[in-house]
């Protein structure tokens, strides 16, 4: 056989050779689509934004209250009841001037007829005449926060020229909305433990689910000498994309929520309803730190997701090494 034959035989053996080796494909050991990842996706998105809601709770009530706490600390409160006899108006300035009297107050403010009204409009409804019902009118007492006045002795001067007035200083209010607070966030961290909890719990099972369906391709590279790092990388891979994948549709529709919440708070503010709803909960915005919270709620569920299935897949993996010696 001539060199030129030699030549002409080779050639189509190395293209058969070469052939294979471009089709050749790297392909997952965990299929990349099927139901349960499917599902897995829906299911962490679910407990995402589950847990993105609860996060944006607890901020909104925690700001709400830290802004309450803020108000009720610089302000105290003079009511006067009505009486018979007593002239509301003529009341109300003294009681003004009493208070405006006593060292670290900073001012006295009447709330006129027309606010007294629309403070109680969510309940009797508008086109009230005050002057018609029994109503307490109110004076808002502005304190310095550095030094406040004495109560004790403000209260000993209004009471015996207004017996029907009564001076509040909201200090027990303000003990009711630390407890408040802090039970709100103690609670809203249980139960974000709780659905990290049953994150963890889904993606085991999930894990072990992906190992069953593919044990005899794992068990062949694993004892044909592919070292656990390898395996386990390959799911915590293919965990931390359907991970990242639920976090983010998640955190995205806990942040649509909030937008709309704050959108229809800012669309409604001249309604009685809305006051209340702003008084109670601000206006529905988280801000930038609970939007910021979000985005590392979706971060912390996908890393979560791909630790959990790496510790998986290595206890799997040293549970056949343990195994193995038996079955010898």
């Amino acid at each position: 056989m001539t060199d030129a034959s030699a030549e002409h035989f080779d050639e189509p053996g190395e293209a058969v050779a070469e052939r294979p080796r471009a089709r050749r494909r790297t392909t997952s050991i965990v299929p990349p689509h099927n139901i349960a990842g499917r599902a897995l996706v829906f299911v962490i998105a679910i407990m995402t934004f589950l847990s993105c809601l609860t996060f944006g709770a607890v901020t909104l009530v925690r700001d709400t209250a830290s802004v309450w706490e803020d108000q009720i600390a610089r302000e105290a409160t003079i009511q006067v009841k009505p009486a018979e006899g007593l002239d509301m108006e003529a009341a109300l300035t003294e009681a003004s001037q009493i208070a405006a009297q006593f060292p670290g107050v900073k001012s006295t403010r009447i709330i006129d007829r027309d606010a007294t009204a629309r403070l109680l409009e969510p309940w009797l409804g508008s086109g009230l005449n005050i002057d018609e019902l029994p109503v307490p009118r109110l004076i808002i007492v502005t304190i310095d926060e550095a030094s406040p006045p004495d109560f004790v002795a403000m209260r000993a001067a209004i009471t015996p020229k207004l017996p029907s007035a009564s001076l509040d200083d909201h200090r027990t209010w303000v003990d009711r909305l630390v407890a408040m607070a802090r039970t709100t966030v103690t609670i809203g961290i249980a139960v974000l433990a709780l659905m990290l909890t049953a994150t963890v719990l889904t993606v085991v099972f999930a894990t072990r689910g992906a190992m069953a369906g593919n044990g005899h391709i794992i068990e062949v590279l694993h004892f044909v000498g592919a070292e656990a790092r390898f395996i386990a990388r390959e799911f915590r891979r293919h965990f931390l994309i359907t991970g990242m994948k639920g976090a983010a549709a998640g955190g995205a529709a806990a942040v649509a929520v909030f937008i709309v919440f704050s959108w229809w708070s800012s669309r409604n503010m001249a309604t009685p309803q809305a006051d209340q709803a702003a008084a109670l909960f601000g206006n529905f915005a988280i801000g930038s730190l609970g939007y910021v919270g979000v985005v590392l709620m979706v971060l912390v569920i996908g890393a979560l997701t791909a630790a959990t299935s790496h510790v998986t897949v290595v206890a799997y993996l040293t549970d056949i090494d343990m195994r193995q010696p038996e079955a010898g």
